[in-house]
């Protein structure tokens, strides 16, 4: 049968999440499901920062690499659907290829405490210098980390952090969602946002979800 089936109950609370955030990132509504080796599917998104984000649940998905529509599913959720229905939408409304899994080195790790503080400076920012056309691409494109290890070494921009954060995978040590009111002790101290880097993508994994930049090419629309 056709749509997506999470084999328990927090995997569905899980895609409920997800399916959420990915609303408001992507306007078109357009998800990619792709299921995994490893009895996961992974759910993918374009954010608003040229930047893919992604988080993976338990289950299978048929047909079991497709383009589904985040409203259909949402509908379905609230339903309580044993099998949620991922829509009808084109191939072509998801142009490109997702990330492959290998060829990704461990660069190093920051605490998530200084990425969330960077969202916050930076929305700051944001809020005094962006126009009628939304966030200046300057701020965009800033460089807010460099990070080394592995033999390598990766500049992280605002693009990158913005994503991981829009989407709530950076929570507090009790697991709850991180708002702007959120001291930041509530985070663990040992709490990581791991960096990853292949030759072609910019890897951020949280704990609840990772986000993918192109190194060399900001615009995700080129395959």
């Amino acid at each position: 049968m056709t749509g997506l089936s999470p084999y328990r109950e927090s995997d569905r609370s899980d895609i409920a999440a997800f399916v959420a955030r990915a609303r408001r990132a992507d306007d078109a509504g357009v998800l990619r499901l792709h299921e995994r080796d490893d009895a996961r599917v992974g759910l993918w998104v374009r954010t608003g920062f040229d930047v893919l984000a992604t988080r993976s649940v338990f289950g299978t998905v048929t047909p079991n690499d497709v383009v589904a529509d985040a409203n259909a599913m949402a509908t379905s959720l609230a339903a309580g659907d044993d099998v949620i229905n991922i829509g009808a939408l084109p191939t072509i409304a998801w142009q490109g290829a997702l990330p492959g899994s290998a060829g990704f080195v461990h660069v190093d790790d920051v605490p998530a405490r200084e990425v969330i503080g960077l969202a916050r400076r930076g929305a700051d920012v944001a809020r005094d210098e962006s126009g009628p056309m939304g966030m200046v691409p300057s701020l965009l494109d800033q460089k807010v980390l460099s990070v080394s290890g592995a033999d390598e070494a990766v500049d992280v921009s605002m693009r990158a952090v913005f994503a991981l954060t829009s989407m709530g995978f950076v929570r507090d040590s009790a697991g709850r969602e991180i708002t702007g009111d959120s001291p930041l002790e509530a985070i663990s101290p040992d709490e990581p946002v791991r960096v990853r880097a292949s030759a072609a993508w910019l890897r951020l994994d949280a704990r609840f979800g990772s986000v993918f930049q192109r190194r060399n090419v900001l615009n995700l629309n080129v395959g």
